[in-house]
Formats: structure tokens, C-alpha cells, sequence
């Protein structure tokens, strides 16, 4: 990207950025990655819930260590 981050295209069609939409190219781009977030199509990896999420009581940690 360049320093101004107005190179480059839009993630979601590949046409050129819009400097004013960065990163997208339209406002319809923009929404449409907006939604995708919003319907979970898209999402940050992480550990899977219920497996070392769990808040550790003192007497578990004590177990450990």
C-alpha cells in the first residue's frame, strides 16, 4: 500500500480505491463488507470457544504449579 493508502484496489471487487472509501472503491463495497462481518461470514480466528476460555478457580491453578 502505498504511504497515503490511496493505492491499491478494493478487497471486495478489485477495482481501484477510492481515496475518500479507502480501502473500498464505492460506498456499495463498503456496506457490503460491513454486512459480511455482520453475518459472521467473515471472522478473527481465536481458540475455539469452551476450550481454555474458562476463567481458572485457585485451587485448579494450585493443581498446576
Amino acid at each position: 500500500m502505498s504511504p497515503t493508502g490511496e493505492g491499491g484496489t478494493c478487497p471486495v471487487c478489485g477495482k481501484p480505491r477510492d481515496p475518500n472509501l479507502r480501502p473500498f472503491c464505492s460506498k456499495r463495497c463498503k456496506d457490503l463488507d460491513l454486512a459480511r462481518w455482520l453475518s459472521g461470514d467473515y471472522a478473527i480466528p481465536g481458540a475455539p470457544t469452551g476450550e481454555g476460555n474458562e476463567p481458572v478457580s485457585p485451587e485448579e491453578d494450585a493443581e498446576f504449579h
